[in-house]
């Protein structure tokens, strides 16, 4: 009778992939004083495993690796296994992946770093095989050369331990006095971000192919600051070349995590929650400025797609879908052309294969992964059908294989909510709901944001993330900064003063935290964190925006809607610091860029006076929305119960009732313009600000 498998320390993980090694054979351990101190009374080195649930490789080398009953017992006898998650410990994963970019050149995941007891780095890499493969070292030949070396090496490592933290320390150490953003600045980053554009695909540079939001979310602001064509002309290419191609699950909504080829066809199947959460504002965004269709019907599919596949039941958004089903990745989302025909039936298989780009040869290994090749009236041109006939048969057709599809393995989903992910996601749905009116997108937002500040943040602490109730670590400087920022959108939703009073809370104590009071920026890690090497600052944007980056966006926005200097302050030491820095390379500080911008753009303010619940108010409110205007502060002040507000907002102490029904004040550029009493004289005076 086969015995059960013997757990090691990562039972009782919260993080989901470290419950996924539970059973290895390795002895692996959590980060934390357990495995330290016994690296130390040993006097073994350590091996770093970092990684996430859904990362193919990370898969890859657990199976060929971690359950290797011969691997395993050489990491047990010469090394302490440590495993991390990046998604639970983006402190540790950001210090130990610039150890291996500098001691290799590259970087990526799974992230496998060797360190003293002491924790100086002095090996590291991806991805090994068992076996010497592809000019890489097997991991047993490896692992006996190192340890080999770390016991009859000491003096060499620690040179080379020393070396690189040198180079740490002088990437993290701080930027100087700083520079005056100026327009000329500005304008010269968004045009040399063009310069590696790709006129063929859209998107930038050749494959792999990543969305790069944060880019295009600054080439998107830019054309709105500057009215210059290139840059919208751009951006809508690109936002149709992914909508049209298989890095967009066209049967289920939401984007993948990138394309292995440059005309975003063949996709890495990971489902991202940041991703969507950071795609969706850019199809609103777009959809605002022209009125596309598809942009809209994009935008909407992947909130939707969040809603349904990534909400979890208290309201939090879980992290992410991984790529394999069944051990084989994208299994769950590639189709035969003779299995569609057997699903939608020979009268709609022609239009559905041409529609869906599907053929007996397929685009993936013999099979096809789902595109959307051709516009419905070319559709109903090739087909000498009315574009409404095309659009109806295909709906039909779509819901007949979502069905099928819903029959089968779906891919593993990480149930683990993280703080930041979560606040851009509760943005992309404010921002939904204003766009395009519906209200479930602000009732999923409410409630995800009511669960994160009821479970995450205990007394003055905000968590990282939290696993079926149970939470992790104290959260980095992004997530508080995410969050707040959230809190702010929320609240230029509902108009409930209580996101504004929270977002000022959350930014009061990543000031306490995090703050470095000589310089002005932001530690990632609070004070009374640990911090291995070095006291990172997280100033490059990675899959989200960096700490600082976001940390100036929330305190630029709270200016603009309290007027204390003390927010403009922290909001504009950030953007002077970095100044001379973020000249040199536009990639790793775009959203950088886009706070730049919205500093240098002429603000907009809008304030309503009136009944919230009184339908003109609410038509005036579908005017406030409809155009794009990211530097709008809006303010609604209700007479009946504004003490709050007015206390949290000097501003609207200012603004009144005048005569009956609702009344918009707006200013434009420190002037303001008379009252505005209907929803057509509102649209029309923004409408004179829109490009």
């Amino acid at each position: 009778m086969d015995q059960e498998p013997r757990a090691n320390h990562l039972a009782q993980a919260t993080s989901p992939y470290l419950r996924q090694h539970q059973y290895n054979p390795v002895d692996w351990y959590p980060w934390g004083p357990e495995a330290l101190e016994r690296a130390r009374g040993e006097d073994k080195p350590i091996f770093l495993s970092i990684g996430y649930s859904t990362c193919h490789w990370c898969h890859v080398m657990a199976h060929e690796s971690f359950e290797n009953e011969g691997i395993a017992a050489l990491l047990n006898e010469h090394f302490i296994s440590i495993k991390v998650d990046r998604e639970e410990r983006p402190d540790l994963d950001e210090t130990y992946m610039k150890v291996v970019t500098a001691l290799t050149g590259r970087g990526g995941w799974p992230l496998s770093v060797f360190l003293t007891p002491e924790l100086q780095p002095f090996y590291g890499g991806t991805y090994f095989p068992p076996t010497d493969r592809s000019g890489l070292p097997g991991f047993p030949r490896l692992l006996l050369a190192l340890s080999q070396a770390y016991r009859q090496n000491q003096e060499q490592i620690g040179e080379l331990s020393r070396r690189v933290l040198e180079h740490l320390q002088r990437i993290e150490a701080a930027p100087g006095e700083g520079l005056e953003p100026t327009p000329e600045s500005l304008s010269q980053a968004a045009h040399g971000l063009l310069k590696i554009y790709d006129p063929q695909n859209g998107g930038f540079a050749e494959a792999p192919k990543f969305p790069l939001s944060l880019e295009w979310s600054f080439v998107l602001n830019y054309y709105r600051y500057s009215g210059e064509a290139q840059f919208l002309e751009k951006l809508a290419f690109t936002l149709e070349k992914m909508a049209r191609g298989g890095i967009y699950d066209q049967l289920g909504g939401g984007f993948h995590r990138y394309t292995v080829d440059a005309a975003w066809v063949v996709p890495h199947f990971e489902k991202m929650l940041y991703d969507n959460a950071q795609l969706a504002p850019l199809y609103l965004a777009h959809f605002q400025l022209t009125g596309d269709p598809l942009s809209r019907r994009i935008a909407a599919q992947t909130l939707d797609f969040v809603l349904r596949e990534m909400q979890a039941p208290g309201g939090g958004f879980y992290a992410g879908w991984d790529a394999d089903s069944e051990g084989v990745e994208g299994k769950f989302y590639v189709w035969s052309l003779e299995e569609v025909e057997r699903v939608v039936g020979p009268e709609l298989a022609p239009l559905t294969a041409a529609a869906l780009g599907i053929t007996r040869e397929g685009n993936f290994e013999g099979l096809n992964i789902l595109t959307r090749p051709l516009t419905p009236e070319e559709l109903a041109a090739r087909f000498a059908k009315s574009t409404e006939q095309v659009e109806g048969e295909l709906a039909e057709a779509l819901g007949a294989l979502r069905r099928v599809r819903e029959g089968r393995v779906k891919p593993h989903r990480d149930e683990k909510i993280i703080t930041s992910w979560n606040g851009l996601m509760l943005s992309a749905l404010a921002r939904g709901a204003q766009v395009l009116g519906e209200a479930r997108y602000l009732e999923a937002a409410v409630r995800a944001a009511r669960f994160i500040w009821n479970t995450l943040l205990q007394g003055d602490v905000l968590h990282r993330s939290c696993t079926a109730g149970q939470v992790s670590g104290p959260g980095f400087s992004e997530d508080y900064a995410a969050l707040a920022l959230a809190f702010l959108d929320l609240y230029e939703t509902d108009f409930d003063p209580a996101w504004l009073s929270m977002a000022q809370r959350l930014v009061a104590l990543l000031e306490e935290k995090f703050l470095d009071p000589e310089d002005g920026l932001y530690f990632y890690v609070a004070e009374d964190q640990e911090s291995p090497l070095v006291r990172s600052k997280n100033i490059f944007d990675q899959t989200i925006p960096s700490g600082n980056a976001l940390a100036a966006r929330v305190c630029l926005k709270l200016h603009r809607l309290t007027e204390e200097p003390r927010y403009r302050d922290r909001a504009s030491t950030i953007l002077h610091r970095f100044q001379a820095r973020i000249q040199e390379n536009i990639f790793g500080f775009a959203y950088l860029w886009t706070v730049v911008l919205l500093s240098l753009t002429p603000p907009l303010d809008l304030t309503l006076v009136g009944d919230p619940d009184d339908p003109r108010m609410q038509e005036m409110l579908a005017a406030a929305y409809r155009p794009f205007f990211p530097e709008r502060r809006l303010v609604l002040k209700n007479p009946g119960d504004c003490a709050l507000l007015e206390q949290l907002s000097p501003p609207a102490r200012t603004y009144g009732p005048l005569g009956e029904g609702p009344t918009a004040y707006l200013c434009h550029n420190f002037t303001c313009r008379p009252a505005i009493k209907t929803p057509e004289e509102l649209a029309a005076k923004l409408g004179q600000f829109n490009r």
